[in-house]
């Protein structure tokens, strides 16, 4: 299992959005990078929601459960469908991630405009803990 983060601006689309829907295509992804990072998605991993904007916290926790498909008329886009897991107890806020010692190397942090990054499976596990979420 493979560990990702994806952004979303909350006035776009929040993480009460997916649990109302219980599943959503992430679309929209135009940056190379983050689109091959979702080509790289499987069934089954997860993924923080991490809303951006103003809020800039980690709000839950989602599950692939399809992967890339082409997303529009370019072939090099794609998008994932996702489903929610559960909300973090406590939302883990981009200050408490960057005061973390161990979420140093965190891709997100090194590349912050990146819309969907990996997490390595340590990384994820601290952002679990700090988020107070035990599942």
């Amino acid at each position: 299992m493979a560990y990702w983060l994806m952004k979303s601006e909350p006035e776009s689309y929040a993480w009460a959005d997916l649990v109302a829907e219980g599943t959503t295509e992430w679309t929209g992804v135009r940056n190379p990078a983050a689109a091959l990072h979702l080509k790289a998605m499987a069934v089954g991993d997860r993924a923080f929601f991490y809303h951006s904007g103003k809020e800039k916290a980690v709000v839950g926790v989602m599950e692939i459960v399809r992967t890339a498909q082409q997303d529009g008329d370019v072939p090099r886009w794609v998008s994932v469908a996702v489903a929610p897991v559960a909300a973090m107890p406590r939302p883990v806020t981009l200050a408490a991630i960057r005061a973390e010692p161990t979420l140093a190397g965190l891709e997100m942090l090194r590349q912050s405009r990146l819309s969907v990054s990996p997490v390595g499976e340590a990384e994820w596990a601290v952002v679990l803990a700090l988020g107070a979420f035990d599942g």
